[in-house]
């Protein structure tokens, strides 16, 4: 079906074939089965970012019970997954709901425009394999291109890297051919890539260094849900996924509200996880104790103190300083120390944008993403026809990717009944109180401010970062309101 002689329509354009993209995709499938739909992915393979990062050990920090769909139960034992396996998981998704035949590689979205007078969105795209550009129409644009730019990742300016003589490599893009057995390593950074890297190099490397200008809050955790793996001997898989994930949610939603409330508490607790794994000997406050409170900034976990084993055997260490300059055969700090180095790896975190890139415009107006206001988490102030999946900061990202499928299914359903084609949530400028779209500060995040939309200072154009009040906004409340005009 097509909207012109040469333009091709689908009901509903999803943008991202990954974590996001497959679960919208499904819910679309099973609840709208009268919707056509077309995923359209950048890159040569589903999996976005689970299929993109390569580096030794990548895993996920969040547990799959709830990193995992409500509709496809996670059946392994490991709690926290590696890379391949999470992979495995969204690929055997794909293939036995039969998403995988919607989907169309190699379809990089540079542009969107909003027709009042079709009431349609015509999204431009260009083949990364053959470089013609292509054009889709559609009624509904649902964006699950996550958040940070897949080409680039952040790299800081240091100084004389052109006289390094060994290898730099990003983290984000690590090559197939990097052989770092017996080297010595030094990783810049101290967040989840670099906390993940560390322990699974120090296996084989001469000696590993985790290079950071400040600590991140660190939790060890069981690599197995001990609840699951008790009901496993009794119950069937499906329902041991099910209650699992509510505990989960649960206690997330508790650990965060408990660091909001008792911050010292929490502090006293990772900080001493740290001293018992490590002894009352090691240079805590130095190495092991950041500047903020916890959850400030996202708390990684390691799963059965995997980091704290390398430091402990003395594979791995962990060096608290800024870098003055590179050398040729490593870096030198400011307190005057160097480090030798035959590969240094940048897990200095990642360059954040919004939607892909893709330019908005409506009814030929360009569109601003810092001036908007996000809906409900989901849609933005103003935009008709458009929403982004864009996952919790504080508890696994497919918890409210799931609650924004059904609730785009659920609006889509109202529409057809209804007779209506066109949603839009409407703002009057002036009347919302703004604030951060993104409530942490971590570097990555602050960088990025500006270039995302705002949120306000209560619903539904506030972001509460909480799984059980989205269940209850978004699954069980009626859908009108008086911002979500239908027409």
């Amino acid at each position: 079906m097509t909207s012109s002689a040469d333009t091709e329509f689908v009901d509903v354009l999803i943008v991202g074939a990954g974590l996001s993209g497959i679960g919208s995709a499904r819910h679309l499938q099973k609840n709208c089965p009268d919707r056509s739909f077309v995923l359209w992915e950048s890159r040569g393979a589903l999996g976005g970012t689970w299929d993109l990062f390569r580096y030794p050990g990548i895993r996920s920090d969040s547990d799959m019970y709830t990193l995992g769909y409500s509709f496809k139960p996670w059946l392994e034992r490991k709690s926290l997954a590696d890379g391949p396996s999470i992979l495995r998981y969204l690929q055997e998704t794909a293939t036995e709901t039969g998403v995988d035949r919607h989907i169309r590689y190699h379809h990089k979205v540079t542009a969107a425009n909003w027709s009042s007078e079709s009431a349609t969105w015509t999204v431009s795209a260009e083949r990364t394999d053959t470089g013609e550009s292509v054009a889709m129409s559609c009624r509904f644009l649902l964006m699950c291109s996550g958040y940070y730019d897949y080409e680039n990742g952040y790299t800081p300016a240091f100084s004389g890297t052109g006289d390094f003589k060994g290898r730099i490599v990003h983290a984000q893009h690590w090559p197939e051919d990097l052989d770092y057995r017996d080297r010595n390593v030094v990783v810049i950074g101290s967040g989840a890539t670099a906390i993940t890297l560390v322990p699974e190099l120090a296996r084989e490397t001469a000696h590993t260094i985790m290079l950071q200008r400040s600590p991140t809050y660190i939790a060890s955790v069981p690599e197995e849900d001990n609840t699951a793996v008790r009901l496993q001997r009794f119950m069937p898989g499906s329902w041991v996924y099910r209650i699992t994930r509510w505990k989960r949610v649960l206690f997330q939603i508790y650990v965060y509200w408990f660091s909001r409330w008792k911050p010292e508490m929490v502090k006293r607790f990772l900080l001493g996880q740290v001293r018992e794994a490590l002894g009352k000997d090691y240079d805590i406050k130095t190495h092991f104790t950041p500047s903020y409170n916890p959850w400030d900034q996202r708390l990684c976990a390691i799963p059965e103190g995997d980091m704290f084993d390398a430091i402990r055997e003395q594979r791995a260490e962990v060096v608290t300083d800024h870098i003055d300059r590179f050398t040729e055969a490593g870096i030198r700090l400011q307190s005057g120390r160097e480090l030798d180095a035959d590969i240094v790896v940048l897990a200095t975190g990642l360059n954040l944008k919004f939607m892909g890139g893709a330019r908005l415009t409506v009814d030929g107006r360009s569109i601003d993403p810092s001036q908007l206001f996000v809906y409900r988490g989901m849609m933005f102030g103003n935009i008709p026809n458009l929403a982004q999946v864009f996952g919790y900061t504080n508890a696994s990202w497919t918890l409210k990717s799931d609650l924004t499928g059904d609730y785009i299914c659920r609006v889509l359903n109202y529409m057809r009944k209804t007779g209506v084609n066109v949603v839009t949530p409407r703002l009057q400028e002036g009347t919302v109180e703004e604030e951060p779209m993104m409530n942490l500060n971590s570097g990555y995040i602050m960088r990025a401010r500006s270039l995302f939309p705002k949120q306000g200072v209560k619903l539904p154009w506030r972001l509460y970062q909480n799984y059980i009040l989205d269940f209850l906004q978004l699954r069980l409340r009626p859908l009108r309101d008086k911002v979500l005009e239908f027409r």
